[in-house]
């Protein structure tokens, strides 16, 4: 396999698809060598397989606003790869939703839910709708008509959505009820985030965040660095960056920024409990805006117009959207003598920012691997709701933890350089890819 070779004809097909294509890239690129071990791989055309989805379900999703207006947006299911089970992927909510941003994220879907060790397939899903601005009753009825398009091609032994970008336990509860109403079955694994009280998993709105800090623990320990006492900065308020705050503070960190698409509150002191919980109101508003934090809270000053990398850190977490973090963020950050940045968001930096990390010799970890806890813990919940049964918190903490040590053992078993330092990219690249491809192999020419 020679990954410039196909590469050059995935651009030829999707030369629009920036996203897809840049995630494919990355992946090829470090799985080329390993690949050219296994003539099996070559002959059975795994890569050229791998590369492209099962299937993609695109729809009309129609509804009403609260004016009376008829409301048109598109939905998509993008059913990437099934070789170790169901598919398993977030849906996402946003106005820049695209086939490329949802193929790039089914891709990388694919491999982060393998090096779980669990065993499902990778998918991804979503709308153009923008929640930003929306009332509660315009979501819920955007999500009923999305639900009954969709209702007929997922399951919970055949495709199990969970949250994203712009859908949080909120939205999986107006899907899950729409999808009950439909399918008349109830008590189902089907969507995963699901409240406490109707099927979701302890822990599940923190797993993403919690998961990414157990894992960039272990990532500094190795290196002989402590989690605690650092300074951390922060993009997004949503789920995911509201987790991340949480643990990284409970585990001695300080979280000193925190930021939105309107700029960045800077909080030298660090972010209180108080501060921490108002990031889901922020989130709830639909207003999208981190600026009213600095209104509320004494001793937070809001920079308009600037991102989180701007503010002097140790640790740089991007857990908002892809290629949030770019180049010339990536040289303020060394500038400002930043030492580690976990991508928390999926593909969370520009190639040119990874380079730059990577030339640096600073540690870096990418999304697949950093941010597996939260697929991790709906994994757990589809486990639950298969044994009609929920486990205490601890139990959940105890697995997730597990699980994210053995996704960063296995990314220091296939990323480890010949001066002993880590290629985590490299390393999750090749330890998802290899589970996958295996599987394929194994199960014949589908």
């Amino acid at each position: 396999m020679k990954a410039a070779e196909i590469m050059a004809r995935l651009e030829q097909k999707y030369g629009h698809e920036k996203e897809y294509l840049q995630a494919v890239h990355e992946v090829l690129e470090s799985i080329e060598e390993v690949y050219n071990q296994h003539p099996e791989f070559e002959k059975a055309k795994i890569v050229e397989r791998i590369v492209e989805p099962d299937r993609i379900f695109t729809f009309r999703v129609t509804w009403v606003d609260d004016n009376g207006n008829v409301q048109t947006n598109l939905g998509y299911r993008v059913q990437f790869n099934s070789a170790i089970g169901p598919y398993k992927g977030g849906l996402r909510f946003h106005k820049a939703v695209t086939p490329s941003m949802l193929k790039f994220l089914g891709f990388e879907q694919t491999f982060k839910n393998a090096l779980t060790t669990l065993p499902m397939g990778g998918a991804k899903g979503g709308s153009d709708f923008d929640p930003v601005g929306k009332s509660d009753a315009e979501i819920m009825r955007f999500c009923q008509a999305f639900m009954l398009e969709l209702w007929n091609c997922i399951g919970p032994e055949q495709d199990v959505p969970a949250g994203d970008v712009g859908v949080g336990g909120r939205e999986i509860g107006y899907l899950y009820g729409m999808y009950t109403k439909l399918a008349r079955r109830y008590n189902v694994g089907v969507l995963t985030g699901k409240g406490a009280n109707w099927g979701g998993s302890i822990l599940r709105p923190e797993a993403t965040g919690y998961g990414a800090l157990y894992f960039t623990e272990h990532v500094l320990n190795r290196a002989g660095k402590q989690l605690a006492g650092s300074t951390i900065a922060i993009s997004g308020f949503g789920n995911v960056a509201w987790g991340a705050a949480q643990k990284a503070t409970a585990l001695g960190a300080k979280v000193i920024a925190v930021s939105g698409p309107d700029g960045v509150c800077h909080v030298p002191a660090g972010l209180t409990n108080e501060m921490i919980d108002y990031m889901l109101v922020l989130r709830a508003s639909n207003n999208n805006v981190v600026a009213p934090m600095a209104e509320k809270f004494e001793g937070v000053t809001f920079i308009p117009g600037k991102k989180a990398w701007s503010i002097k850190c140790d640790i740089a977490l991007p857990c908002a959207f892809q290629n949030e973090l770019n180049g010339d963020d990536a040289k303020e950050l060394l500038a400002n003598g930043t030492w580690c940045c976990c991508e928390v968001s999926n593909m969370g930096c520009t190639p040119e920012a990874i380079k730059a990390f990577q030339d640096a010799g600073i540690l870096f970890a990418p999304g697949k691997a950093v941010n597996a806890g939260g697929v991790a813990t709906s994994g757990l919940e589809m486990t639950q709701n298969a044994m009609h049964i929920s486990w205490a918190g601890k139990e959940v903490d105890e697995k997730l933890h597990f699980i994210m040590e053995s996704i960063h053992e296995a990314c220091v078993k296939y990323g480890q350089r010949p001066d002993g330092t880590v290629d985590y990219v490299k390393g999750a690249n090749i330890a998802g890819f290899m589970k996958v491809a295996q599987a394929m192999l194994e199960q014949g020419t589908i």
